[in-house]
């Protein structure tokens, strides 16, 4: 299997979707944010200046997510039915981890919205913290599963 996103003249292409049929699709991706256990302390006591770390980090995104196709160039635009976002706090690492579900009826899959909604997220965390923590290290950003398309199911943990 060749990639899908070059031409036969190894020139980049949108590939085209329009035989797939409609289908539910999913995708969860996770992403890491590493930092000092203080600045963890100050996320769970709501004692950043900014705000809200993580009501911001979460609206980050859902709007990341809606506007993949205008920050990956080859991304199908598709209707979401669903985003959510999840943090969890690991004290052992001193970081947040962030996940984002996505979901849609469409010819296409929804693993870059999810991917690219765990970018921003980590993206805003970092923005909302830099003032006390520019060592901050955004890692560990991948696709955890997806469901549903030709390709169908994938799981990490398999």
């Amino acid at each position: 299997m060749g990639l899908t996103h070059i031409d036969g003249e190894g020139k980049a292409k949108m590939v085209d979707v329009s035989e797939k049929d409609i289908t539910l699709r999913e995708a969860k991706a996770s992403g890491k944010v590493i930092m000092k256990p203080e600045t963890l302390k100050m996320i769970k006591k709501n004692k950043i200046k900014k705000g809200d770390v993580l009501a911001t980090a979460r609206i980050s995104a859902i709007m990341a997510a809606k506007k993949t196709p205008n920050l990956i160039p080859l991304a199908h635009p598709i209707p979401l039915s669903e985003v959510s976002v999840k943090f969890e706090t690991d004290e052992d690492a001193s970081a947040v981890i962030v996940e984002v579900y996505c979901k849609t009826h469409a010819r296409t899959g929804v693993e870059m919205e999810a991917i690219t909604g765990v970018l921003f997220a980590s993206a805003s965390i970092y923005d909302m913290i830099k003032a006390v923590d520019r060592k901050a290290v955004i890692t560990d950003v991948m696709l955890i599963e997806k469901r549903g398309g030709k390709s169908g199911e994938f799981s990490r943990e398999e």
